[in-house]
């Protein structure tokens, strides 16, 4: 349940962009915002840009303006301006410049590195580790049912903070409750009414790719959501299994037992 990928929170465009090395000419700033391009396409060409700017200081180590506008061929004016937009999106951090020997006179460069969101947004293998992981589990320690009890026991090791916000909440307001105490780890989740129930809507998952290989980690998810709502919860779609939303369907309290089992992960039929 602890969210996993931090990339969400940077202000940097996607990984294909992000794996663009392409090498792109600019002279100036001039040459950056041409006059009368659609907004949409300088829109784009900012972005581009801006990745440029940050994909440098990964591949560089922590630079000045200068040295950016020397690599990229722009102007320092324009390298500062993009700067500052990373900066506000806690990619890139300003840093004094450290110095070795003797400090000379006047006040040391000032140096922008990549923060942890920064670099985070960057390619990762954190998916290739977590199914090598539970492949690993899987066939050392007992097939389906060990990656299972795996998944138990991380939802549990994280479960205070969403039985303290299911407990604070009335019964009607639980699983609004458990919507945003999920958003707070990175779900962006929602809850809505539906037919003799609501839905609680997952609209990013951090485990997705994973959890594609690995549906123990959905079913233990459910298994999670019943027990902390006291009913019976019927998982209808998974971004993993390739929908848009999870979605899970919650019947009222009232029509329901409560600490029911839930049902397995996955598209169940509604």
């Amino acid at each position: 349940m602890q969210r996993t990928d931090h990339s969400g929170g940077c202000g940097l465009s996607g990984p294909e962009e992000l794996r663009n090395n392409g090498v792109v000419k600019y002279v100036g700033e001039a040459r950056e915002t041409p006059a009368g391009a659609p907004q949409e396409e300088l829109a784009t060409g900012e972005r581009s840009t801006r990745n440029r700017v940050a994909r440098s200081i990964l591949d560089h180590g922590p630079s000045t303006v200068a040295d950016l506008a020397g690599r990229l061929g722009l102007t320092q004016a324009a390298v500062r301006r993009h700067l500052d937009a990373l900066v506000g999106d806690d990619v890139v951090e300003a840093r004094e410049q450290r110095v070795y020997g003797a400090r000379t006179r006047g006040r040391p460069a000032k140096v922008f590195a990549l923060t942890d969101c920064g670099r985070d947004a960057f390619d990762q293998s954190y998916d290739k580790l977590a199914e090598d992981a539970l492949r690993w589990i899987a066939e050392r320690e007992g097939g389906d049912e060990a990656v299972l009890s795996f998944a138990r026991a991380r939802i549990a090791a994280q479960a205070g903070a969403y039985r303290a916000a299911i407990e604070a909440a009335s019964p009607e307001e639980r699983t609004e409750a458990l919507a945003k105490a999920l958003s707070a780890d990175g779900y962006a989740a929602t809850a809505r009414s539906a037919p003799v129930g609501e839905q609680l809507c997952q609209h990013h998952c951090p485990v997705a790719h994973v959890a594609e290989r690995f549906p123990q980690l959905c079913e233990a998810e459910t298994e999670f959501f019943s027990q902390l709502l006291g009913t019976h919860v019927q998982r209808l779609a998974t971004i993993a299994h390739g929908d848009g939303v999870c979605t899970t369907f919650i019947p009222k309290i009232s029509q329901s037992t409560h600490n029911a089992s839930a049902s397995t992960a996955g598209r169940n039929p509604a």
